[in-house]
């Protein structure tokens, strides 16, 4: 995996940065964002922060804020850096700023954008965008060791983290050749693959499995078995104790079901506001169902938010992806 020129070296000679991720930051989006920022200020030449408003992290991923104990950026490190970086994020408008932060926060700031995101819109100064890579991690990875930077175990823990759960445990079509190898590597060098497992698969809170509970209970099929999607409204997702970070791969409960081309979560963690989680199967793309609602992401995993509550979005959603979904199969039930 080939780092742009200039990139590495416009990274050394910052003593101030801020590193950005997405909304409701995944793992592979928290992984990349500390791994970055522990590897760049390992020679302590550079000072590092990491935007994590807060309510940002699930309960689920709260263990990697424990054991890592980032520097959390505020307004002083934000108007100090040198530079930014904003990582495993497609557009600027879904960058993870706390409102305490001025709208102009990238003003005057070099911004270096590093991502996997097929529907990513280039908006950094530098841009390194990899559509093919499994994960950010992955890409992560390979700058701190073109930077010669040291990885401990816990970075690797942190990267390894990224790697399997945006592969789904290594089990999608991104996972390459180069991503066991990596894995492998990080493995080497000391990343905990007993406690990731552990902490990502068989962690659940009271409050994520009563959620879980309600996803399972919603879930519905249509088109003839071609779609599967499932729902969790504000009430719902309160109720069990959750809040909007704590939404992410429940979308692998309608995914689950044999014979699904595309599976949805419908939810709405903010109430009025109702977000889409798109999976692709069989080859299936969703990218370009997820651009006509106004989102993104990649080929056969995309998604978006509809400024309206959930009890509107379904019905709309579901006919937009029939009429998808048919005219991919030309009509027929295959």
């Amino acid at each position: 995996m080939n780092v742009p020129d200039g990139l590495i070296e416009r990274l050394t000679s910052w003593r101030r940065a801020v590193i950005v991720g997405h909304v409701t930051p995944d793992a592979d989006c928290l992984g990349s964002m500390i791994a970055l920022a522990k590897g760049l200020a390992d020679d302590r030449r550079c000072e590092v922060t990491v935007s994590l408003p807060p309510g940002s992290v699930s309960q689920r991923l709260a263990f990697i804020l424990d054991q890592a104990d980032p520097a959390l950026a505020d307004p002083r490190a934000f108007a100090e850096a040198d530079g930014i970086v904003v990582v495993d994020t497609a557009k600027v408008s879904r960058c993870n700023v706390d409102r305490s932060i001025p709208d102009n926060w990238a003003d005057g700031k070099t911004v270096i954008n590093i991502d996997h995101h097929a529907s990513n819109t280039r908006f950094g100064d530098i841009n390194w965008v990899e559509a093919e890579a499994s994960s950010t991690a992955e890409m992560v990875y390979w700058l701190l060791l073109r930077a010669n930077r040291s990885l401990s175990p816990m970075l690797c823990s942190l990267l390894y983290a990224g790697m399997i759960t945006d592969t789904v445990g290594f089990t999608l079509s991104s996972t390459a050749p180069g991503t066991l190898r990596v894995a492998g590597e990080v493995v080497a060098q000391g990343a905990d693959v007993a406690q990731i497992g552990e902490r990502m698969y068989r962690s659940l809170t009271a409050g994520e499995f009563r959620l879980l509970q309600t996803i399972y209970a919603n879930t519905r099929v249509v088109a003839d078995g071609r779609i599967a999607y499932s729902t969790a409204d504000h009430d719902e997702i309160t109720g069990a104790g959750c809040t909007a970070a704590d939404i992410d791969d429940q979308v692998n409960v309608p995914r689950s079901l044999r014979g699904v081309k595309i599976a949805m979560l419908l939810t709405e963690g903010v109430r009025g506001k109702t977000r889409i989680n798109f999976r692709g199967e069989s080859g299936v793309e969703v990218l370009e169902l997820a651009r006509s609602l106004g989102g993104g992401g990649h080929a056969e995993a995309a998604g978006a938010i509809l400024d309206m509550p959930i009890d509107q979005a379904v019905p709309l959603v579901v006919a937009r992806t029939t009429e998808y979904v048919d005219r991919l199969s030309g009509g027929s039930d295959s």
